[in-house]
């Protein structure tokens, strides 16, 4: 399948006539927690020559594109648009920047990456993309007695993300491992979301599951301490000039 997405991705290139700087996993293969019939939720960060920019109009900044009967998703954003989400401590952006499935990369760029968004990243901006996450699918979880397991691990993941936020200075990290190892959860929720992980890797995305009442605790406890804390969390303390220095120079190197 990897050769099948770097076939893809260079007929884009070729066609969109783009230059790709970053094309990651996300979704559940990057988090973590991927099950037997998971999509390829591929996503890239991609740059036009430079003469594309010298235009008064605005022009389509994002690629969205099917593959293999809809089991490869790959779809992207300009390198200008990324750099204002960037900005803006967007949480999907921050999230593929640190994926550990990458596919194409550029090393210099994606580290220069991570370190602009640690240098401009927002507790506060971050929190509310995962908070209104979690809340979205705890409700979901409550509408009936059996739900999806993915949908369960999305509540869980954007909760605990919440709880990382509140409680490190660093962004959250991608993998939820990492998450999960860099707090202080009680052990024994640790084993039982190991359990589910296991669980989840051995069934089909149709799966109905039911219970994990203490798990669900967990989840309204971190959504309900977001919601009482997140306004006192800080703001980027990030600068344009910073971003526009960069966007020149990656501009600049792949004008060819």
């Amino acid at each position: 399948m990897k050769e099948k997405i770097i076939q893809y991705l260079d007929k884009i290139e070729k066609e969109k006539d783009v230059k790709i700087l970053l094309a990651c996993e996300t979704g559940s293969r990057a988090w973590g927690f991927p099950s037997p019939d998971s999509d390829f939720d591929i996503r890239i960060i991609y740059v036009h020559k430079k003469d594309w920019y010298l235009s008064l109009s605005e022009k389509r900044d994002s690629i969205d594109l099917m593959f293999e009967n809809n089991e490869i998703d790959i779809t992207g954003w300009d390198l200008r648009k990324s750099l204002r989400l960037l900005q803006k401590s967007n949480a999907p952006l921050l999230e593929r920047i640190q994926s550990p499935i990458l596919y194409k990369h550029e090393s210099t760029f994606l580290k220069e990456m991570n370190e602009l968004a640690n240098s401009q990243y927002s507790r506060i901006a971050t929190i509310h993309h995962y908070l209104s996450m979690a809340k979205k699918f705890l409700e979901e979880l409550k509408e009936k007695e059996d739900y999806k397991l993915k949908k369960f691990f999305y509540a869980l993941r954007s909760a605990t993300a919440c709880k990382w936020i509140l409680e490190k200075e660093e962004m959250p990290p991608i993998e939820f491992q990492k998450m999960l190892s860099g707090l202080n959860i009680k052990n024994s929720l640790i084993n039982r979301i190991n359990e589910l992980i296991s669980l989840k890797a051995t069934i089909s995305e149709s799966y109905l599951h039911n219970g994990e009442i203490e798990l669900i605790n967990f989840i309204e406890t971190c959504i309900n301490s977001a919601n009482e804390k997140r306004k006192t969390l800080s703001s980027s303390k990030g600068n344009k000039d910073e971003l526009n220095t960069f966007f020149l120079k990656t501009l600049t190197q792949n004008d060819n």
